[in-house]
């Protein structure tokens, strides 16, 4: 079976590099050549644990190959995956140019019966309506069918959640579309969930616009910890007991970014309203969300009321660990708010840091240890919990920073560490620490005034 995959963005070329992996042939077709040369070298073009690995020795061994000449492997395909991006308007619909592009190419080239199948996250409807499309833009006489396969990756265990998926869904019209995918991802070994094409599509929606729904609850109770004196995390880890909740998704925080779940919910949220319906649930997911990014703001600015000429120290860039990817990134909104209060900028990123200088190049300095970044700093903000910034002690806070000030907005210390030590501590959810020597109270004090 001879497999194509349009796009080599994260969906696109980590399911052509797993597919490989597990033995199939697989072509992966992009329109930019450099970075089709990079993928033959082993070099993943996307921040992906595990995938340049995979790459290269696939590549190696003739399982994979990458080019930019659509027209000759498409032209006698088998299966042809559509894994382009679906980025969202400005109205917050989603974006099916690159869809449609792809379609449009497939349709004007195949010269035999083929699958396709969009593992694009795409509205409810797109499959029929990329099926028509096909069918009007043929341009040889064969037979051609869509299947809806969405995919279910976390960027930072992409190639784990690929290949070791809790489930593989497929919306299908005929037995032979089943029949293809299955043979597709027989040495899988996952569980397969056979459904429509819009029951299919709507799964990829509800999945991860739950898992949104489930950070915004818990942020939602997090903030209202802090009023009543409760502590989030006892309350989480009580509530994960119960199986029915479980206990993912249930770490407060600064809430959540990156390519899905902002998408996604706003994408589902604008299609209800396109059908006359509006999803509540969403809709205050997505309120709630962007409210919560800037909660460490809120609270430097009740603790100092004015930030002009403070050194601030920014532990984290990237909106989660294991990604380069600052898409909705809470860091990036918080910065801008800090440099127009007047803040010196310090930043500190394991592999963020080359993306964020794309959009702030000099407004701020960029170091490359958590130690530099905090030398001298008269704050501390954290959002992004990598273990380069868990594992620094509490210690190195009070050794270097002028004053021991940190707001953590991913809870990355335990309170009782904090209450130990004469470091004044903000997280989410959670009591603040205030406990300062005598000295740093006043110097606190002077600050404030």
């Amino acid at each position: 079976m001879k497999i194509v995959v349009a796009g080599t963005g994260y969906v696109g070329l980590v399911t052509g590099a797993c597919l490989a992996h597990l033995g199939h042939s697989v072509t992966c077709v992009d329109t930019n050549k450099e970075k089709i040369e990079l993928m033959k070298q082993g070099i993943s073009p996307i921040y992906e644990p595990g995938l340049d690995e995979i790459l290269k020795k696939n590549y190696e061994e003739s399982r994979l190959d990458f080019t930019t000449d659509y027209k000759s492997v498409y032209k006698d395909a088998d299966v042809i995956f559509i894994g382009v991006g679906t980025p969202e308007r400005e109205d917050g619909s989603a974006n099916l140019d690159y869809v449609y592009k792809a379609s449009e190419q497939i349709a004007e080239n195949v010269e035999k019966d083929c699958l396709v199948v969009v593992k694009s996250t795409v509205p409810i409807g797109t499959n029929d309506k990329v099926e028509e499309f096909l069918k009007e833009h043929l341009k040889n006489d064969v037979q051609i069918e869509v299947a809806s396969n969405p995919e279910f990756l976390s960027q930072g265990t992409a190639v784990k959640d690929t290949l070791y998926s809790s489930r593989i869904v497929i919306g299908v019209k005929s037995d032979r579309a089943r029949d293809t995918l299955r043979e597709v991802y027989e040495r899988f070994n996952q569980p397969i969930v056979v459904t429509n094409r819009r029951s299919a599509e709507m799964i990829k929606y509800a999945s991860n616009d739950f898992l949104a729904l489930k950070i915004s609850f818990i942020n939602e109770i997090a903030n209202f910890c802090e009023i009543v004196g409760a502590d989030v995390e006892d309350v989480a880890n009580g509530m994960s007991y119960d199986p029915r909740i479980g206990d993912k998704f249930l770490k407060a925080g600064i809430g959540y970014g990156g390519s899905c779940f902002p998408k996604d919910t706003k994408a589902l949220h604008w299609l209800a309203n396109d059908n006359g319906y509006e999803l509540k649930t969403i809709k205050a997911t997505i309120e709630v969300n962007e409210n919560q990014k800037y909660k460490l703001f809120r609270k430097a600015k009740q603790r100092f009321r004015s930030l002009k000429g403070m050194k601030v120290a920014i532990l984290g860039l990237t909106f989660k660990p294991g990604t380069d990817d600052l898409r909705d990134a809470p860091s990036i909104p918080n910065v801008r708010r800090l440099l127009d209060e007047g803040a010196e900028i310090v930043a500190y990123d394991p592999v963020g840091e080359e993306n964020f200088k794309k959009l702030f190049p000099t407004e701020i300095t960029y170091v490359k240890t958590p130690e530099e970044t905090l030398k001298d700093a008269d704050a501390a903000f954290i959002f992004t919990e990598w273990n380069e910034i868990k594992s620094l002690h509490l210690n190195i806070y009070k050794e270097l920073m002028n004053t021991p000030i940190i707001f953590d907005g991913r809870n990355c210390y335990k309170i009782n560490d904090v209450e130990e030590k004469a470091i004044e501590y903000y997280s989410v959810g959670r009591k603040a620490i205030l406990n300062l020597k005598e000295d740093a109270k006043s110097e606190a004090a002077m600050a404030i005034v």
